[in-house]
């Protein structure tokens, strides 16, 4: 190599680390390595097989091997999720090198087992999901294309996972999974929302939905709608005060229409209400009504084509 770049890199690795040194923040050296991205991203992938039997994996499914193929998967989820949980505490509580992991062991185990014990009522939750896609969208043809096919049908699938696995109090891996999800789709769940049943994103881009969400059953929502907070209380140090509530609660059978936004922990959006495309709210509506904004006048000018004579008029 050559001598002066062998000198430079030298002095740049010197300088990296002490940038490490005089701040910790952005390091983990010495600490336990973080759980894999892509082997939940690869978990992701098995579970969808256990969701929805035949629809992915390659395999074709009869009545004699589905039985076997569940097991298999169940097995194989149940082992790489308890590992990867458990890396998921090590790394959360930034942990030393210990010398008894039985105890961060057993409690993965059981919490992958709890999450697995979930997968019927789940299954159960996304059918209606995929339902109500099906009947609101004109454009479906079939439930399978829903399920097959749809950016927000898959990012409604992994916030149900997500948020099965942050009810149980998984650090880390609910919100690895969510953003997996997000980059794909364009629409960003947060694992902690809590949505009801029958849920339908139509289109899906530019969805954000915030972590203190509440959905009731039956909503439709379309590209764009931001429901988020409208400011964030600091405490005394001047940092932002976290887990109370920061995003609005929608209710029962409420259509909010493409580009909306909906701020606010104390909004409520009544059961039945319509919001319009492009609205910006702050406040609670009342059941049964109809939100919109003020339609902007349109101007339309006609250019004259050239060489045209003026009009005499």
């Amino acid at each position: 190599m050559n001598t002066l770049l062998d000198h430079k890199l030298k002095r740049l690795t010197a300088d990296i680390l002490a940038t490490c040194d005089a701040d910790s923040r952005t390091h983990r050296i010495g600490e336990m390595f973080l759980p894999s991205r892509s082997r939940i991203v690869g978990l992701l992938d098995l579970l969808q097989q256990l969701l929805f039997p035949g629809f992915f994996g390659g395999k074709k499914l009869t009545r004699e091997n589905t039985p076997l193929f569940i097991a298999h998967l169940l097995v194989q989820i149940a082992d790489e999720l308890a590992e990867e949980v458990y890396h998921c505490f090590c790394a959360h509580r930034r942990c030393p090198d210990c010398t008894d992991t039985a105890p961060c062991r057993e409690r993965a185990i059981d919490l992958a087992v709890q999450f697995l014990e979930q997968i019927p009522a789940i299954r159960e939750t996304l059918a209606m999901d995929a339902q109500a896609a099906y009947d609101g969208d004109p454009a479906a043809k079939s439930i399978d294309e829903v399920v097959y096919c749809y950016p927000g049908y898959y990012a409604i699938t992994v916030y149900r996972i997500a948020h099965a696995l942050e009810r149980l109090a998984v650090p880390l891996m609910p919100r690895i999974m969510s953003e997996y999800a997000h980059h794909g789709t364009g629409t960003d769940i947060h694992p902690g929302a809590e949505i009801g049943k029958r849920f339908f994103i139509d289109h899906a881009t530019g969805v954000v939905i915030g972590e203190t969400t509440k959905i009731g059953d039956n909503v439709k929502i379309y590209q764009g709608v931001t429901l988020g907070a409208l400011s964030f209380p600091k405490d005394e140090r001047g940092r932002v005060i976290k887990g109370y509530k920061r995003h609005p609660t929608i209710e029962n059978n409420v259509t909010i229409y493409a580009n909306a936004t909906i701020l606010g922990g104390d909004t409520v959006i009544g059961e039945g209400a319509t919001v319009a495309g492009n609205t910006f709210l702050t406040q609670s509506v009342t059941s049964d009504s109809i939100v919109a904004s003020e339609t902007p006048k349109v101007k339309v000018k006609t250019r004259r084509r050239k060489g045209a004579r003026p009009s005499s008029e």
